[in-house]
């Protein structure tokens, strides 16, 4: 059973930086690995995405430039580096997997799903 469990989250400052992990139970094969954050009564939004193979990353563009999506493949754990935090990234963060799918920042392009880690930004 393929399990995902994220961690990092916390409370910080605008202008901040956190950095969240995400475990996935099974080794890395070319998968799509995603983060998505979502706030309550909207849409779940896709934030950034990695190709475990090649390195290949996306980003949207509210978190170009401030938000890092890694990889650890030894480790089969996917990281996403925050700086420079605004309260409007304040919500949920989950980690998802993919086989593979397009687009890479759509939710329905993700199989698998871990419970979230909340982040808090206070201005």
């Amino acid at each position: 059973q393929v399990q995902l469990t994220e961690s990092g989250g916390g409370s910080v400052q605008a202008g901040g930086s956190l950095r969240l992990s995400c475990a996935a139970s099974f080794r890395f094969n070319n998968n799509l690995m995603g983060w998505f954050r979502q706030t309550p009564g909207k849409e779940r939004e896709g934030v950034a995405a990695i190709w475990t193979t090649s390195g290949t990353t996306y980003y949207s563009s509210s978190v170009q430039g401030r938000f890092t999506i890694s990889k650890d493949n030894s480790k089969n754990t996917v990281y996403l580096q925050l700086d420079r935090l605004k309260p409007e990234d304040s919500a949920m963060y989950y980690c998802a997997a993919s086989t593979g799918g397009y687009p890479e920042l759509s939710k329905g392009s993700y199989d698998w799903w871990g419970l979230g880690t909340q982040v808090t930004v206070s201005s």
